[in-house]
């Protein structure tokens, strides 16, 4: 190992005083990269953050070395290297950029087997359906099977399986047109959403009080079937405890970030798809204006 470092830094410190530019050695570490050579690219980006780390080209660097974390499965370092660089450095003009790294990763690591933060390992006893572990842990079946890689709902006395045991909430800002998913007091992602017209999306607290998958519309006593291309619900319901209103998918992708809905909340299908595996019903709901 201490060779390794050695070998990197003659190479870093020659690098810089031949090519005297940032980009330059940037590039070489991208080089080692595709090489395969992970190891090396991040004792790479680490000299090269040490070294400029009072100059704003640095935040290309520090990024480098969060996607050589999350290349090789390390998510929580390339988690906590993502949060370090929106801390340091919100002025950048990558900051928008990464911070939606930052949104995929922690869906991600939500999605993956890694136990984190209230996660645990939860042992099947005997009687136990993935519906009575959902329910005692007040999580969801799609989160459970996505997170243990589950084909099916098939489980055994003995199996292990991650359990998210976390107090999601949903924050819809109805001037900013976004909904925004927490874990208690932290951002896990925030997602680009159409609200209503005249602001007719009621304000207030709620919860989600049903969930539906491929959801028939009911449109002026004309039933519009799950399949149908005029099923402007899209692929995911999540009706709220005020009646008739709810967060929904869409097949108007171009409406969103508008107020022009008839009222209910309207999600791209994949992000709606996503929310929805993650929040059971129950989950608290704020409305604000």
């Amino acid at each position: 190992m201490a060779v390794l470092v050695f070998t990197i830094f003659i190479v870093f410190i020659t690098s810089r005083r031949n090519a005297g530019s940032f980009e330059r050695q940037m590039q070489q570490a991208r080089l080692l990269v595709s090489n395969g050579d992970v190891k090396a690219a991040e004792v790479f980006y680490n000299n090269l953050i040490s070294t400029y780390k009072n100059d704003p080209e640095v935040v290309g660097a520090i990024v480098g070395l969060a996607e050589v974390y999350q290349s090789t499965g390390q998510m929580l370092k390339a988690r906590d290297v993502y949060q370090k660089v929106i801390s340091e450095y919100s002025d950048s003009q990558q900051a928008a950029t990464i911070q939606k790294k930052l949104w995929n990763l922690n869906i991600d690591i939500l999605f993956s087997s890694l136990v984190v933060d209230n996660n645990q390992i939860y042992e099947v006893q005997p009687k136990n359906t993935l519906n009575s572990i959902a329910k005692k842990f007040n999580t969801t079946v799609d989160l459970l099977q996505k997170s243990n890689n589950l084909s099916d709902a098939l489980i055994r006395p003995g199996d292990r399986l991650k359990v998210v045991n976390a107090d999601f909430s949903i924050i819809i800002d109805k001037s900013q047109n976004t909904l925004t998913l927490k874990e208690v007091d932290n951002v896990i992602r925030i997602y680009n959403v159409s609200t209503g017209k005249d602001n007719c999306t009621p304000a207030g607290d709620f919860t989600i009080d049903n969930k539906l998958k491929n959801p028939v519309h009911y449109k002026k006593g004309k039933i519009v079937p799950a399949e149908s291309p005029d099923n402007v619900l899209g692929s995911r319901w999540m009706g709220l405890s005020v009646p008739t209103y709810g967060i929904h998918g869409t097949i108007d992708e171009a409406s969103l970030g508008q107020q022009i809905t008839e009222g209910c909340v309207r999600m791209r299908n994949e992000e709606v798809e996503e929310l929805y595996i993650i929040v059971p019903v129950g989950t608290k709901v704020t409305i604000v204006d």
